[in-house]
């Protein structure tokens, strides 16, 4: 059994520990991840409301591989990693898609990488639109003048000339 937290209509925040839920059971390309750390997005939050009771929140994650995808494929055993998934990643153990997974240098904690995924996908929507809008010649992915620095570049303007 594996402990997580459900949606609970009666809890006073709308979820609960529950201590009784099943072990993940890994499809295949999946590995299964021992949660160190999740983070709580603000989308996550609102379907705490939406959602029935019983549902399990979660899609950021950061742990340690506990048991690799049956296929070979991904990072091996006891590999520090990083991922995203659908849901479930507030619990202590997770299966995640290998493709959704990286992995996590030494260096770096895993609540500071748990807090990545879904950030980091938000931050790159604006450059990949940028990027497309660019290239049919209706805008630019460079900021405005005044504007300091585009999101879509790994330096700021000024050190950029």
């Amino acid at each position: 059994m594996v402990r997580g937290f459900v949606t609970d209509s009666s809890a006073s925040a709308g979820v609960r520990l529950a201590a009784d839920l099943p072990e993940p059971e890994p499809a295949d390309g999946e590995l299964v991840v021992e949660v160190r750390a999740f983070a709580i997005n603000r989308g996550e939050l609102s379907l705490l409301e939406q959602r029935p009771d019983g549902w399990r929140p979660g899609q950021d994650v950061a742990g340690v591989v506990n048991r690799t995808a049956a296929d070979g494929s991904g990072p091996r055993k006891g590999a520090r990693v990083v991922g995203i998934v659908d849901g479930a990643s507030w619990a202590e153990r997770v299966a995640v898609p290998v493709h959704r997974v990286a992995s996590l240098p030494d260096g770096v904690d895993f609540s500071s990488a748990a807090s990545l995924p879904i950030a980091g996908l938000t931050a790159l929507r604006p450059c990949a639109s940028a990027g497309r809008s660019s290239a049919a010649g209706s805008s630019s992915p460079e900021p405005r003048e005044g504007s300091g620095s585009s999101p879509c570049s790994s330096r700021p303007r000024a050190a950029r000339g």
